[in-house]
């Protein structure tokens, strides 16, 4: 990690481990400026801008700041961000199907997007420098909207989650059944779950990857190891969800984006 660059991980309160996976949080003093790109993880995310927001390539290939706040649905395709400043960032990483009723709207609609809740957090305060101090008012303020908002967790969904993260098959459903879960699965989770197994199919490479030393055999080893048949299949996996080469990415990021492909996905991220 760069000089005073750090990136904690913390678990959450009992009360909200059903929808929050973990808490987060990343300072860099001095960021390089340039371009990372943030793939898929299979989560959605709250992320909250401390010091200076960070810029996003919108559809056109402009870079535009992000809101200090944003709510970051399930991604389909990498997100390019760079840094403009300083930067420091608290931030929950929900369960899949997990934010549902955070959101207050269908997760779908959330999809590839990153939604402006500025407006909805105002008045939130954290303490700068203090990782711990920021997760501890983040987790305080999810609480309270936990209490008022009624969260709760839909069992058939979250049975096809874990299935899809274990690489299971699920309970046997008849057609019928199949297709309410699937309406019922993108409401709640925002893809279809063969969207979501592609998507944990490709994060658990970066489990076996060797670091940004590591040629093409060691990246089809990793993807054997996650589960690819060859190396075209993981190839095209790595031009879907992060637009380039493992080689390519390995070699190109760093600070946020490497953090991210490391660590925050996994359902126990304070190991």
């Amino acid at each position: 990690m760069g000089e005073g660059e750090r990136y904690e991980e913390f678990a959450p309160p009992p009360t909200l481990r059903p929808f929050v996976r973990v808490l987060w949080t990343y300072a860099a003093p001095a960021p390089t400026g340039g371009v990372q790109r943030i793939a898929p993880d299979g989560c959605s995310e709250l992320v909250i801008d401390l010091a200076a927001p960070y810029e996003e390539a919108d559809e056109d290939g402009v870079f535009r700041p992000q809101p200090p706040v944003i709510f970051a649905g399930q991604m389909t395709r990498p997100m390019a961000i760079r840094p403009v400043g300083p930067v420091e960032i608290v931030a929950a990483k929900f369960e899949p199907d997990g934010a549902r009723d955070f959101l207050g709207r269908p997760m779908i609609e959330a999809t590839d997007r990153r939604l402006d809740l500025t407006a909805r957090l105002g008045g939130f305060t954290a303490p700068c420098g203090d990782p711990a101090g920021q997760t501890a008012a983040l987790a305080d303020w999810l609480e309270g909207q936990r209490q008022t908002g009624d969260w709760r967790i839909d069992p058939g969904v979250r049975e096809q989650v874990d299935a899809a993260e274990r690489e299971n098959e699920g309970l046997p459903l008849n057609p019928a059944e199949r297709r309410a879960l699937q309406r019922r699965f993108r409401d709640r989770v925002g893809v279809a779950p063969r969207t979501l197994r592609s998507v944990f199919r490709f994060r658990r490479i970066f489990d076996h990857a060797t670091g940004p030393d590591a040629d093409a055999a060691s990246w089809l080893e990793a993807g054997l190891a996650a589960g690819y048949f060859d190396q075209p299949q993981m190839a095209r996996d790595f031009r879907r969800f992060l637009g380039c080469t493992a080689t390519e990415w390995a070699r190109d990021q760093m600070e946020l984006a490497r953090r991210l492909a490391s660590q925050s996905y996994k359902r126990d991220g304070t190991d």
